[in-house]
């Protein structure tokens, strides 16, 4: 079978590639701006990949196009796809008729810490021995890579609530079947194509409707967006993360219990309480297939963390240089105080990227500035032409805030000015995008290394 994948450079689609790739099918795609690490990756399997989107590629004469939801109507290849009518399937849908339907898929749905959920839970099934399957938004620590189709029944999935194709405006996860299904949290996000919080939790409900009877929810106690989705309907077992499911103490050293009864202690380096209940919430999935939470423990404690998620990129001066994912003003809070409570009073200084559609549009800049309280310093990055203005928040905070943070529309700028700070008594800088923020990161450690030399 031949498939031809639009849109194959995403995290998502490329992931599906190289799982098409393991089952043994001929696998092509197309994108705009094919770069590595990506096309490396998927070249290194085998995979054939096209510039852009010319109608040209219909005369490869796949057996599908399988499409991804960076196509929109216009699109010129979909347009001829659509004008001659080829057969074609979204990413999910394939996903779901080709690996899942026949698997146990533990699905991590979620705001806030799907990818590190995730990762978290597939590594505990492999230290058990389960030889899972997985597909994740990010590359494990523990993993080569961010997919395998596995040695067994069990597939974990990170469960993304947004929209499945231009043709399919349902969430990507209502075609994954879970069998055991997290909820980490809810919050609105995703402005481009949500209006509302009503609007995703709508896409919750209509995830738990297909959680069979003998399956299991889990889901965070007294949390009233999740509690709503609770309401309009479960028909499966579900524990609370918070409730029956327990953990307690930090910062490095956390106690787990289920049902009043303490289960064991994990010891690590992570940063937050944001992941110990990420931890929690992989223990007590893991507990629905087999493992016992005594071994999920066990193999957190050896859990090698998430690519982009607090990652250590290098240190200089004295300086250590973190890359991290965070791009919600919830997300953004929790990864700083989790840093803040590992360093003390060292300083730390953010340079956080408005760069989601959810951040261009606005709809959370009255909570940034309180979001990144634990940092010291904060530089905000928000390119020209947005709708609103970041250095407005700043200046109508007050002479404090206006001391503790800066705005830039510019990397170039900004690190000029950081070529000018003295940073004598600065510690660690957090770097937070969901994007390539220009490659600041790299030029950033350049730029110390030159000052230092």
């Amino acid at each position: 079978m031949h498939i031809h994948i639009l849109g194959i450079c995403g995290t998502f689609m490329g992931s599906l590639a190289l799982l098409a790739r393991e089952l043994g099918y001929k696998v092509t795609g197309c994108d705009r701006n094919v770069y590595p690490p990506m096309s490396t990756q998927l070249a290194d399997a085998g995979i054939e990949l096209l510039e852009g989107f010319s109608p040209e590629q219909c005369d490869l004469q796949p057996d599908v196009f399988v499409v991804g939801n960076v196509v929109s109507r216009g699109n010129p290849l979909m347009e001829a796809i659509l004008d001659r009518g080829l057969p074609y399937i979204s990413g999910p849908q394939w996903l779901k008729e080709h690996i899942l339907q026949t698997r146990w898929v533990l699905a991590v749905a979620g705001t806030h810490g799907k990818t590190t959920t995730s990762s978290m839970l597939a590594w505990v099934l492999e230290y058990a021995g389960y030889e899972p399957g997985f597909l994740i938004g990010g590359v494990p620590g523990n993993f080569p890579q961010s997919a395998r189709l596995g040695k067994s029944d069990f597939f974990v999935i990170e469960a993304d609530e947004y929209d499945t194709a231009f043709f399919d405006k349902r969430s990507k996860f209502v075609h994954y079947l879970p069998r055991t299904l997290v909820i980490n949290n809810l919050e609105f996000d995703h402005a481009d194509i949500f209006p509302d919080l009503s609007a995703i939790q709508k896409q919750f409900h209509h995830l738990m409707r297909v959680v069979p009877r003998g399956g299991l929810v889990l889901h965070p106690a007294g949390l009233t967006a999740v509690d709503e989705v609770m309401a309009m309907g479960c028909w499966s077992e579900n524990q609370s993360l918070g409730g029956d499911w327990r953990v307690e103490g930090g910062p490095f050293v956390w106690q787990f219990s289920f049902n009043g009864k303490a289960i064991g202690e994990l010891a690590w380096r992570l940063d937050g309480e944001h992941n110990a209940m990420n931890a929690l919430a992989a223990v007590a999935a893991a507990r629905h297939v087999g493992v016992e939470p005594t071994i999920a423990l066990e193999a957190l404690a050896n859990f090698a963390g998430v690519k982009r998620r607090m990652e250590l990129l290098g240190e200089c001066r004295g300086l250590k240089i973190y890359d991290d994912f965070a791009h919600h003003p919830t997300a953004i809070a929790s990864t700083l105080e989790g840093l803040r409570a590992r360093v003390g009073e060292e300083k730390v200084l953010a340079i956080i990227e408005l760069r989601s559609n959810t951040m261009e549009a606005g709809v959370h800049k009255h909570s940034l500035l309180n979001a990144a309280a634990a940092a010291d310093q904060v530089f905000w990055f928000q390119a020209e032409g947005q709708s609103w203005s970041m250095q407005s928040e700043i200046d109508s905070a007050g002479s404090e805030a206006s001391a503790r943070h800066r705005c830039f529309s510019s990397t170039e700028r900004l690190l000029s000015y950081l070529h000018d700070e003295d940073y004598a008594q600065a510690a660690h800088i957090v770097i937070m995008s969901n994007g390539g923020f220009e490659g600041l990161h790299g030029r950033l450690l350049k730029q110390l290394e030159s000052e230092a030399e």
